[in-house]
């Protein structure tokens, strides 16, 4: 009989945790289980949203069509570039930058709010910002022009205009990521650094040997955030190049392609969808790989 009754109360005491937890699950569920089920029926089917909904079954066509897509090879190899280089810029540059303000330098206040500024900004108005700098007549020109050096078409040359991509978002990427790195610098115990000096080792030294030896957790993480966010990359490259992804396809991005195909082509939602779960796979593997190697690093 208690047992019966200890059943009941354990069973009560679930529903209610269920009764609050019910509109996180509702949440969850309408934006984001419910989307990503709905973005894999989609993938396998071909879709007509205009006019009268139609949904023709099409098993794998659409995925193996990616394979044959000269312009969904463009967008990956871009990607793939855009990836391999912010990544390890950016987590290098935010660990630096971490470092240094955490040297005790003067103004140490004052640089880490105006380091960490960028990351404030609006994408879209960070965006328009470096464009205006890009231009012929721009800021980066003119620079380059006190030196005695050549100008470029930053935003209409097909082999420059990802380039001035990737430098915009590492200059605003790598402040929000030596925030994380200032963070756990403070955990690093100060003994470790006196032991070293009276070994004679310097600054250099201690940076290498025992600074970034015990920053590897925060380094997966933020090299893990990294790939997540560098694979996604679509304002950007949106408000660059008016949604074309030009000049020449040089700044198109698989995100800009699955838009292009979703909104801009007629019976493309479905192929838009099963390149978006492409990409998600790609993503997942990419940071199963980093973890796996990250996993490994701490066992010696």
């Amino acid at each position: 009989m208690s047992n019966r009754n200890f059943s009941k109360a354990k069973a009560r005491e679930a529903g209610q945790g269920y009764v609050f937890m019910s509109p996180t699950l509702l949440v969850l569920l309408l934006f984001i289980i419910g989307p990503i089920l709905y973005a894999i029926f989609l993938a396998f089917h071909k879709v007509q949203l205009l006019g009268a909904a139609d949904f023709q079954y099409v098993g794998f066509d659409n995925f193996t069509k990616i394979m044959n897509d000269e312009k969904a090879k463009m967008a990956l190899w871009n990607t793939f570039k855009y990836v391999i280089i912010v990544v390890p810029v950016q987590t290098i540059l935010a660990l630096v930058l971490a470092a240094t303000l955490n040297a005790g330098i003067k103004g140490q206040k004052f640089f880490r709010i105006i380091y960490f500024l960028p990351t404030l900004t609006s994408s879209a108005v960070l965006t328009l910002i470096f464009m205006w700098m890009y231009n012929q007549n721009g800021l980066f020109n003119k620079f380059l022009s006190i030196f005695g050096l050549p100008g470029y078409n930053w935003i209409g040359d097909p082999s420059i205009a990802l380039n001035a991509i990737m430098m915009m978002n590492i200059w605003s990427t790598a402040p929000f990521y030596m925030v994380i790195y200032l963070a756990a610098l403070q955990d690093i115990p100060e003994s470790l650094y006196e032991a070293a000096e009276l070994d004679g080792a310097n600054v250099f030294q201690k940076f290498l040997f025992i600074t970034v030896p015990n920053l590897r957790p925060v380094t997966s993480f933020v090299v893990i955030m990294g790939l997540i966010g560098t694979f996604q990359l679509f304002d950007q490259s949106y408000i660059f190049s008016g949604g074309s992804g030009g000049p020449n396809n040089s700044t198109l991005t698989v995100v800009l392609l699955i838009y292009q195909y979703a909104f801009k082509s007629m019976g493309t939602m479905g192929y838009a969808a099963a390149i978006a779960f492409a990409l998600a796979l790609v993503i997942l593997i990419a940071t199963l790989i980093q973890r796996k190697f990250s996993k490994e690093e701490s066992l010696y």
